[in-house]
């Protein structure tokens, strides 16, 4: 639970615009104090996209009014889509240090996101403050649910890969539990927990990969592992086909608790399109927006914004890409937002759940999950 007292708003960054609030305390703040905050970190958003990229320009000058936003949910957006087709960068091409790309199946198109070495900080610090409102600031013995061979090229990434790195950081003495097929390696598990019997340890891994990878390969091998009391699992990525097969967010904490004794089990919403700004789950199995995200609800036939507790397509706001057009964006996913601030897990922020995709749309892999058939 956080502080319910206002912060005073944090420093600026060295380049681009303000974040305007403390990276450091992403919950705390009240929407009375964010809103216009956030608000006014879109506008200088839009600006500076509009200036640095003349595809982005052309975009908002025809869709959009031009001036700034007066409400969060007129900030102009793109449709996540677009990443698929175009190429979509705020900075030179000799500044991009790293590009990520969405999953996709043979054939498929993927996104590409450009970072630079600013929007890269900004979204290290950012993460790094959501896991400590989780996980406090210590390093926690860690296993990651993936193959150790899937981070191979740091310049380019995928999702998922990009996904363990940044994760890892919040761990140590990390073990890879799955092999390169992405079946579970017992023998190795056994002996890693054997060494951290007596404290509590760190999970991570993509939602289907942990379903398949540990969860159905114990099952397969007819093994019961037990993680030591106070462990906590952090998933995330698609849940169609865990969602196909009737496994839903409670169903898949119920299996993993009963299977490994695992306690704590926090699914988060994010995509590649938006590393770094992730809404987690909190005690309540409400996902919440930090101070510098926020999501806004759409009806799907009209666009307009829709009251809380209305289901509708998802939009989500970032203050973190500075190296391309990504602060502004409209999903294919489903969701309900809940209400702002008021959770009774005490953080503040936009508390919302995800109800799954659009009907007929192509699936947009917020994470590879080419896994076992």
């Amino acid at each position: 639970m956080t502080s319910s007292e206002t912060p005073a708003p944090g420093p600026a960054p060295v380049q681009g615009p303000a974040l305007h609030l403390d990276i450091s305390r992403p919950y705390d703040y009240p929407e009375s104090v964010k809103g216009p905050a956030l608000l006014s970190t879109m506008n200088e958003l839009t600006r500076w996209h509009h200036a640095r990229g003349a595809r982005y320009a052309a975009m908002v000058d025809r869709l959009f009014p031009a001036g700034d936003a007066a409400t969060l949910d007129r900030v102009p957006y793109l449709p996540v889509r677009l990443f698929k087709t175009a190429e979509l960068r705020s900075v030179p091409e000799q500044d991009v240090i790293k590009t990520l790309t969405s999953s996709g199946t043979t054939g498929q198109a993927v996104s590409r996101i450009y970072l630079d070495r600013e929007t890269s900080i900004r979204q290290t610090r950012v993460l790094s403050a959501i896991m400590a409102s989780f996980l406090g600031k210590k390093r926690w013995p860690m296993v990651i649910v993936d193959s150790g061979g899937l981070l191979n090229d740091r310049k380019r990434f995928n999702a998922r890969a990009a996904g363990i790195l940044g994760f890892s950081t919040y761990g140590r003495d990390h073990f890879h539990c799955l092999d390169d097929a992405l079946s579970l390696d017992v023998a190795g598990l056994q002996a890693w927990l054997e060494r951290h019997a007596d404290t509590p340890v760190l999970l991570f891994g993509f939602t289907f990969v942990v379903w398949q990878g540990l969860y159905q390969s114990a099952l397969r091998q007819g093994v019961r592992l037990h993680f030591p009391k106070g462990s906590l699992l952090i998933h995330g990525g698609g849940w169609k086909r865990l969602l196909d097969q009737q496994v839903d967010n409670e169903e898949f904490k119920a299996r993993l608790n009963e299977q490994f004794g695992i306690d704590h089990v926090h699914n988060y919403y994010g995509m590649v399109e938006q590393v770094g700004s992730i809404f987690m789950e909190c005690e309540h199995g409400h996902l919440h927006s930090p101070a510098y995200a926020d999501v806004i609800i759409r009806d799907p036939y009209t666009l307009e914004p829709v009251p809380d507790g209305t289901p509708g397509v998802i939009q989500v706001l970032s203050a973190i890409p500075l190296s391309y057009p990504g602060h502004s964006l409209l999903t294919e996913d489903v969701g309900t937002r809940h209400g702002r601030d008021g959770c009774p897990c005490g953080r503040h922020g936009s508390h919302f759940s995800v109800r799954g995709r659009l009907p007929q749309v192509e699936m947009r892999g917020c994470s590879d999950t080419r896994v076992m058939a």
